[in-house]
């Protein structure tokens, strides 16, 4: 899984440069020249012309679309239908079209999926990708449109089902220290069809090898709830009967803990389930690994899960990555059962992966203990091994290889 946490500037006033600042400098200033380079390369990037691109809009958009095409409305559901429900990317494979409508469409109309520029295949099964893609749409009171990015996703296959990990931005805003996603700083937002491109592209991959279950996880680059609109967008379209048809129960939203974005997303009518990087017990150890804490601490981030209205099946998850040595005691457990007791939760905790950033890998015997403690005290815990380590598609390890950087050893890994 890719990292699902997000990055916030660090307003710091220290001047001490401890170790860890300087790796995480060091990796910042290798990403830039990443970007600068990539930008500069022969790797080709889709180019923008006048044809308006359908993915990513919804049937009213493409009602509209077709009526200024001089059609009738309904053709536009018969394009929405054809694109998501069929996976038909190309209009002339669009058989419930007719062919003049297809020749109008591919004259005026576009298809821009993201462009797999690699895929890293993992010993485990998991395919994590590179995508290419090009200028966005230019945001409100703007002219000019985004530029060209990459970004990835990770598609994770399993015995009756596959998950899907996708990004909703280019790179992060939030400073979470123990990402590596976090040294990319954030590029640019994604718009909702290069959200919603990454799960097709993913499953089109596999189209002949799919399991009947698909999960989707807002795990990867960026914070989802500070590119909502375009996410929610995405989201409509994946949790719609008649477009991908995912039911909500299978789609997870993570956040760092954005508090008005929470309040926001419990005033949607349809809607992911929600999960939370806590990743502390203490407001002093979370402002020290993420410094979104700073704006919205833990007791402001209680209030809005407490607020947050829950369907009969649903639980709030807690995702909590356990550091080692840092924030995985026994006292930890404890605290964070006294911070959940009042709430439908459980908590996915995750053993950090391996990486270039200053923290260490728990060991075996304090994870076993930190889970038991929550146990049996009331709280459902449970702890995930990150999938696809090996090609650094795991939690917290996002673009390190695109980098160069050193994969783990992979003798010091515990896989599930």
């Amino acid at each position: 899984m890719l990292s699902f946490l997000a990055r916030a500037k660090n307003d710091s006033k220290l001047n001490i440069i401890s170790p860890g600042q300087r790796s995480r400098r060091k990796i910042a200033q290798q990403r830039a020249c990443y970007h600068e380079c990539k930008m500069a390369s022969n790797v080709p990037i889709h180019t923008a012309d006048k044809r308006t691109d359908l993915l990513g809009k919804s049937p009213d958009e493409l009602r509209a679309f077709v009526q200024a095409l001089g059609e009738t409305a309904y053709r536009g559901a018969q394009i929405y239908h054809a694109l998501y429900a069929e996976k038909r990317f190309d209009f002339a494979t669009m058989s419930n079209l007719p062919a003049r409508l297809r020749d109008v469409l591919s004259r005026e109309a576009a298809i821009e999926m993201p462009r797999i520029v690699r895929r890293h295949r993992s010993e485990d099964g998991t395919v994590r990708y590179v995508l290419a893609l090009g200028p966005g749409a230019a945001a409100p009171g703007e002219v000019q449109a985004a530029k060209p990015a990459t970004i990835e996703a990770v598609f994770m296959p399993e015995e009756n089902r596959q998950t899907i990990c996708i990004s909703t931005q280019a790179g992060c805003a939030v400073d979470c220290h123990f990402c590596l996603t976090a040294t990319l700083g954030l590029i640019r937002n994604l718009t909702a069809g290069e959200i919603i491109g990454q799960v097709l592209v993913a499953i089109d991959d596999h189209r002949n090898v799919l399991k009947p279950q698909t999960n989707v996880v807002l795990m990867g680059q960026g914070e989802p709830l500070l590119n909502f609109e375009p996410v929610m967008a995405a989201l409509r379209i994946l949790l719609d009967p008649n477009g991908m048809a995912i039911s909500p129960k299978l789609v997870t939203l993570s956040t760092s803990g954005i508090v008005p974005g929470i309040d926001r997303l419990a005033k949607e009518k349809i809607r992911p389930k929600l999960a939370i990087s806590l990743n502390a017990s203490s407001d002093a150890q979370r402002d020290e690994i993420m410094p979104i804490n700073r704006k919205y601490p833990i007791a402001e981030l209680q209030d809005a899960c407490r607020r947050y209205p829950l369907r009969p099946w649903e639980h709030l998850t807690f995702e909590y990555v356990l550091l080692g040595g840092f924030n995985d005691s026994i006292e930890d457990a404890r605290r964070i059962v006294k911070l959940l007791a009042d709430l439908r939760v459980k908590v996915n905790l995750i053993p950090w992966n391996p990486g270039e950033l200053p923290y260490a890998k728990p060991d075996s015997a304090r994870i076993e203990a930190f889970r038991k403690t929550l146990v049996d005290r009331g709280t459902h815990a449970f702890v995930r091994y990150s999938r696809g380590q090996d090609v650094m598609a795991a939690c917290g390890q996002l673009a390190l290889m695109e980098m160069g950087g050193r994969p783990p050893n992979l003798a010091q890994i515990s896989m599930k």
